[in-house]
């Protein structure tokens, strides 16, 4: 409300408003906001307070953007249904016995509740994506390096990526704008002048070529499927060219993924010790019971099986079996994308296999490991990828369509869902809570 104050008296006075004034936004509680508790949804960070603001959230409240509070994940970005938070339980407006997806969950719930117009999330296999797509929502995977990691706390850092949830690829095009800044604090950041994102995204798209992987949508369910196929059928009628590409090569994303993710997870939570900072276990009496205790009682399940996977793929003997032949597959499967994108201007396919699950259903880590299959490749190869709404499955839940461009190409992904979304409006949609006696 101080905010929403001083904008008023900043207008008043004639002033400039930022291209964010009074537009409520969320973060998701691993990007930090100095002063305030980043918690990761661990029990080990429920005390840490951020000694300072990530770049991403300054670069907001400098364009006056109000920051209305963090939002829910899987314990340290680690999950595709926020089911891993150790701290609250999120659920889909579509459907409040359905997960909202992950890791971003929290911040995907949020938008698509109107709870606020704009938030950010974090991507690292797919944790925008999937949940854009269960909650019928837009959400944005930039370039990796386009948008500052400072301030984002790290799971694997070759792969993080903070984004924005909002309703259309157009406010997508606009925190864009914002957020995508070199920043010297990152090393990893691009040095890349600002882009007018808004500008590009109503740029005709006739007679431009969108590739699909055909024979690797057969992952996907058939109502996801289905929805693709209709989509396609809608850009054919906007004068784009549909073709097949090959990008079997995907198969081997997940196994690729979960040694790297895993690996660098490992060594970026070797830091939670329990001294540092973070909680402390009250049983430890000596050095080792400091470690032993506080890690066993800090950490939640999943984020203890993926250091473990970690360290394993990292130990001697193992590394050049798993982590080293992951890197070169890795390799492979950035020059597979590069040669797609000679055959074509954008790439499309699902952002996840199936629509919005029930919370609880999925009792396989593997099997919910498997949500990401559609995403994970782009993340590895560092691409641009947006998802965007493009149906509805006969169970009344969102369906995602993800676009992926080639590195630096973020215009180009916002452009072809834009004008998807012009074409069809399924991005207005609403989650049947929020009927008109609810707004």
């Amino acid at each position: 409300m101080k905010k929403a104050e001083e904008l008023d008296r900043k207008k008043a006075a004639g002033h400039r408003l930022g291209k964010l004034a009074a537009v409520p936004v969320a973060i998701k509680d691993n990007i930090h906001v100095e002063g305030e508790i980043t918690s990761c949804a661990s029990k080990f960070l429920v005390n840490y307070r951020a000694p300072f603001t990530a770049t991403a959230v300054t670069l907001m409240e400098e364009e006056d953007a109000i920051i209305l509070g963090k939002t829910n994940l899987d314990e340290f970005g680690m999950g595709s249904s926020t089911e891993n938070s150790a701290l609250q339980r999120t659920v889909n407006p579509w459907d409040l016995s359905c997960s909202p997806g992950g890791s971003s969950g929290g911040s995907a719930a949020a938008v698509a509740a109107r709870l606020c117009l704009l938030a950010l999330g974090t991507d690292t296999g797919g944790s925008i994506r999937q949940p854009a797509s269960f909650c019928g929502i837009v959400g944005v995977k930039p370039t990796y390096g386009r948008v500052s990691r400072y301030g984002l706390v790290a799971f694997a850092s070759s792969l993080d990526q903070i984004g924005p949830f909002t309703t259309s690829s157009a406010d997508a095009a606009l925190a864009m704008e914002v957020i995508c800044r070199h920043c010297p604090k990152d090393a990893t950041s691009l040095s890349l002048p600002p882009e007018l994102y808004t500008r590009y995204i109503t740029t005709a798209i006739a007679g431009q070529r969108i590739g699909v992987p055909w024979q690797f949508l057969k992952k996907a369910n058939t109502e996801v499927r289905s929805a693709i196929e209709q989509a396609m059928e809608v850009y054919r009628q906007l004068g784009v060219d549909v073709v097949e590409i090959d990008l079997d090569i995907l198969q081997y994303s997940l196994a690729v993924y979960y040694i790297i993710a895993t690996a660098e997870a490992s060594t970026n939570l070797a830091r939670y010790d329990g001294i540092r900072y973070g909680t402390r276990s009250k049983r430890a009496i000596t050095l080792d019971e400091v470690y032993e205790y506080s890690r066993a009682e800090g950490f939640g399940a999943e984020v203890k099986r993926r250091i473990l996977l970690g360290t394993f793929v990292l130990s001697a003997g193992y590394q050049d079996s798993y982590y080293r032949k992951a890197q070169k597959v890795r390799t492979l499967i950035i020059k597979k994308y590069r040669e797609a994108f000679s055959q074509c201007d954008i790439i499309a396919m699902p952002s996840a296999p199936t629509p919005a699950f029930e919370i609880g259903a999925m009792k396989d880590p593997l099997q919910m490991y498997l949500e990401d299959i559609y995403t994970i490749g782009v993340s590895l190869a560092g691409l641009p990828a947006i998802s965007t709404p493009c149906g509805i499955s006969s169970a009344g839940k969102p369906i995602g369509l993800q676009l992926i461009a080639p590195q630096k190409e973020e215009a180009r992904v916002m452009r072809f869902a834009h004008a998807f979304e012009s074409a069809t409006h399924h991005n207005i949609a609403l989650p049947p809570i929020l009927n008109e006696e609810h707004l």
